[in-house]
């Protein structure tokens, strides 16, 4: 990016890594902004804000050194893991400028999502930058990176059809559900948990038959999810209790440690005679034990296992997720080009500022020695003018190559930053950024964290 700051984004997801390397460095929401407190205090870290979903952790940066950002990133996400930085580092990626700005645009736009086309990405998109600003690490640079992405991702949405009937990890999982037991009628499903994920499973199951049953650590926003959906509440501190008598559980809690325990699980076991219990999570951390998979009659899904089913609904929709990539590739043109057209005019005034400054000064600095001192006002006046037409000769072709090739996508940033350096300017960061870059409508694209905030 233009004016020695760059915009990089590291990370792993669920294409770079398996869920028993995401969920050790998945930050809960009340963590965010503590979490980004402390990012901001890295080396060369100017600006940070934090993504952390079932699907991804990512931290995107401003950065006057790319390099040492990278480096102590890198660093610090190991440690977060507990893990060696070279174990980690083989599941990191890492993007940086114009890469960097394509990933945060595809990201938002579900393009590169579980589930493409599923809504709740943009939400927790929104979120992670309105968290960045309440920490206040949050600038410029990624004012206008978050707010190019909020835009395009609305203009997929509305123009393309991956949207369409919208599909998210929760109906995924149920999908997979009702393969295993060839419908729901009669079947009686388990949501731990009442947060966003049991809401959209709970809408999936709507109509199909099945006993909708309801625990939560927090009993209120079990009844009122239950009120909402038209099931019950079971009491979380009988939890072994309502193992028993479900056929389904859906989990999708926010704890950091397994809420289904293997003996939890396996005490119920004991009282259901054999019947077979399917227990899906879709949760990280994960809320059922792994050693819960190796009990008799027990089936454990993650949302790893349900990748297939969320495959195959990304190839049915492909032809309108190659449409919104193409729409992808040109904003993020349009955004490079308008955002580094906003840098160059900045530097050009600076610049005039400097020469036209200095012609002056020599020129009165001339004026009060002899022979000079004793003329007139009207030669006076005339020598000065004479300076700064010559300033303004010198000025007109860096001014005219600053406008032609400081928005170059390729060359731009360099060409800025090297001006900048050659005459020592002191450009800052145009306050307006992102109005300037983007519509004012842009802002409104995303959902209010409060409205979406699932996984």
């Amino acid at each position: 990016m233009p004016g020695g700051i760059d915009f990089l984004v590291m990370g792993l997801s669920h294409r770079t890594a398996p869920l028993v390397v995401r969920e050790r460095l998945a930050v809960a929401p009340d963590q965010i902004i503590e979490t980004v407190r402390g990012l901001a205090k890295l080396p060369a870290v100017r600006e940070v804000a934090l993504l952390s979903t079932c699907n991804r952790v990512e931290v995107y940066i401003a950065s006057p050194d790319p390099d040492a950002a990278i480096a102590s990133l890198r660093q610090d996400l190991a440690e977060r893991a507990g893990a060696e930085e070279s174990e980690l580092g083989s599941h990191l990626y890492v993007r940086v400028d114009v890469e960097a700005v394509h990933h945060l645009f595809r990201v938002a736009s579900s393009l590169d999502s579980q589930v493409v086309g599923e809504p709740q990405i943009l939400g927790q998109v929104k979120q992670a930058h309105d968290s960045a600003i309440a920490a206040g690490v949050a600038g410029p640079v990624l004012g206008a990176c978050f707010t190019g992405a909020f835009r395009i991702a609305r203009r997929v949405r509305r123009e393309t059809e991956i949207a369409r009937n919208p599909v998210s990890l929760s109906s995924v999982a149920i999908d997979y559900a009702r393969k295993i037991f060839e419908g729901f009628t009669g079947r009686t499903v388990l949501l731990v948990g009442a947060g966003k994920m049991a809401d959209l499973a709970a809408r999936a199951l709507r109509g199909q038959g099945a006993e909708l049953v309801i625990t939560n650590r927090t009993a209120e926003r079990a009844a009122e999810l239950a009120a909402r959906i038209g099931g019950r509440v079971h009491s979380f501190e009988d939890l072994a209790g309502a193992l028993v008598r479900a056929d389904i559980v859906i989990a999708s809690t926010g704890a950091r440690q397994p809420v289904l325990t293997r003996d939890l699980v396996a005490r119920a076991l004991r009282k259901r005679r054999g019947r077979p219990l399917f227990l899906i999570d879709i949760a990280v951390p994960r809320d059922v034990e792994a050693g819960c998979a190796e009990l008799s009659d027990v089936f454990v899904a993650d949302i790893d296992d349900l990748q297939k089913q969320a495959d195959q609904h990304r190839n049915g929709r492909r032809g309108e997720a190659d449409r919104a990539e193409a729409m992808v590739e040109g904003e993020v043109a349009r955004f490079l080009e308008a955002y580094r057209g906003r840098r160059v005019g900045p530097t050009i005034t600076a610049l005039r500022g400097h020469v036209l400054s200095i012609s002056r000064g020599e020129a009165e600095r001339a004026l009060s020695s002899p022979p000079l001192a004793s003329i007139g006002e009207r030669e006076r006046r005339g020598v000065l003018d004479l300076a700064e037409a010559i300033a303004k000769k010198l000025l007109h072709g860096p001014q005219v190559v600053l406008k032609r090739g400081g928005a170059d996508p390729v060359d731009g940033a360099a060409l800025v930053a090297t001006v900048q350096r050659l005459f020592e300017l002191e450009v800052a960061e145009p306050a307006a950024t992102t109005a300037a870059v983007l519509p004012a409508e842009a802002e409104t694209d995303a959902p209010s964290a409060d409205k979406v905030v699932g996984r």
